[in-house]
């Protein structure tokens, strides 16, 4: 969308707008009314909501593959959903001192294009026992919305398309509007894929007031436009609305955070044992696995650049000054290393740099992620999941007690 285009003419006391634009036109009218009017403003009482509800988000583990990122062949199913995450293990999180879970929830299986707003009664009820489960064993729920990259892309190009995800969004808190607002937390989007970032707060800001209109007292937690990322939030205006929560992920530098990764940049899946912190000589061998001469230099680069504590520090730094400027709360709802290819001591290193350097700045943090590839815990069907003590160690926490 190129809004360097002249949208329309003011003519008297009239602006007309050229009907191709009008789709736009309501997106960032929705913002401007979210972000200079406050949207549907908050009390006084809900002021402090935000701040409150953060201090339940301290220290936290992202729950991925159950209702959302289901690859196997269950697929979203009552069978995947009673057996993949089990209320054993919501006690081994809460045995770790985690304080709250991200819940991944994929919108697709239950959006109905042109109804959004009718949620099949069957999923929420799957989704409504998983979030007791959660709550009963006191943790506080992020539900974080988490769909596919082919979603994200019609939010990006469709705005009928915002228009129903407004409605989903709607009737989603609507459902949740009872739960307990200091423990229950709604996730716009997960790692949005705009690089429009005028085009994004338009539609993020049209999905807030949908959110606060079918829950006005609970924390919506918000992010910057293109996947999350740190300086995307910096670039944010914050929304008017004193009940947010402003998040970042962190995967810097993404050559050891996603070495081996598939999925990721090609020539990642070259590498292995990528070593943390990084200086120019220990990168040499890690650097020689990559055939291609252009992405070797990348290799050698994360070298040049001396990655340790104090260089995360410089990042996270910058958003802690962003959240000071504006007086704002901010967490970093995703970080971590994939485990199939690093080092376990130099990605607990990694981990532990990152964790502590929130805390310094008094940030919340979630990692990534409890059973899957950047797993706190490995687990196989049939059997029981066991912690990791590198990782708990890592993350300030505490080995759980051996069964009795």
């Amino acid at each position: 969308m190129n809004h360097t285009t002249r949208a329309g003419v003011r003519t008297g006391a009239r602006f007309i707008v050229p009907p191709r634009f009008i789709g736009v036109t309501v997106v960032l009218f929705a913002a401007f009314f979210f972000v200079a009017d406050g949207g549907y403003g908050q009390s006084n009482s809900e002021s402090g909501m935000a701040e409150r509800h953060a201090q339940h988000l301290r220290h936290g583990i992202n729950l991925s593959e159950w209702f959302a990122q289901v690859y196997d062949s269950k697929g979203y199913t009552k069978e995947h959903f009673e057996a993949w995450t089990t209320a054993q293990d919501i006690a081994l999180i809460k045995a770790m001192g985690f304080d709250h879970v991200r819940l991944s929830v994929n919108p697709q299986p239950m959006f109905r294009r042109g109804q959004a707003d009718r949620i099949p009664e069957e999923y929420l009820g799957y989704l409504d026992r998983a979030v007791q489960m959660i709550m009963d064993r006191g943790l506080a729920v992020v539900l974080d919305v988490h769909p596919e990259s082919d979603f994200k892309q019609k939010l990006v190009t469709e705005d009928s398309f915002v228009e129903q995800f407004a409605d989903y969004w709607r009737a989603l808190a609507r459902h949740y509007s009872t739960t307990n607002p200091e423990f229950v937390s709604f996730e716009i989007l997960n790692e949005p894929e705009f690089k429009d970032r005028y085009r994004w707060e338009g539609v993020q800001s049209k999905l807030a007031v949908a959110i606060r209109e079918g829950a006005p007292q609970h924390t919506i937690i918000v992010a910057g436009a293109y996947w999350s990322s740190e300086n995307e939030l910096l670039f944010f205006d914050p929304l008017r609305d004193s009940n947010i929560i402003y998040n970042f992920h962190f995967y810097d530098p993404h050559i050891f955070t996603h070495q081996g990764a598939t999925w990721s940049t090609n020539y990642v899946h070259y590498l292995k044992e990528v070593p943390y912190p990084s200086t120019p000589e220990n990168v040499q061998a890690a650097a020689a696995l990559v055939p291609d001469a252009v992405n070797r230099l990348a290799a050698i680069h994360y070298g040049l650049d001396r990655w340790n504590a104090a260089r995360i520090d410089g990042e996270i730094g910058q958003v802690a000054a962003w959240a000071k400027r504006w007086n704002v709360p901010v967490t970093c709802n995703e970080f971590g290393v994939y485990r199939k290819a690093a080092n376990p001591q130099d990605r607990a290193a990694w981990i532990s740099d990152v964790r502590t350097t929130l805390e310094k700045y008094g940030m919340g943090w979630t990692m990534w992620d409890y059973s899957g590839g950047f797993g706190v815990v490995t687990k196989q069907e049939g059997h029981p999941a066991v912690a990791d003590a590198v990782t708990v160690k890592a993350l300030g926490l505490k080995m759980p007690a051996a069964p009795q």
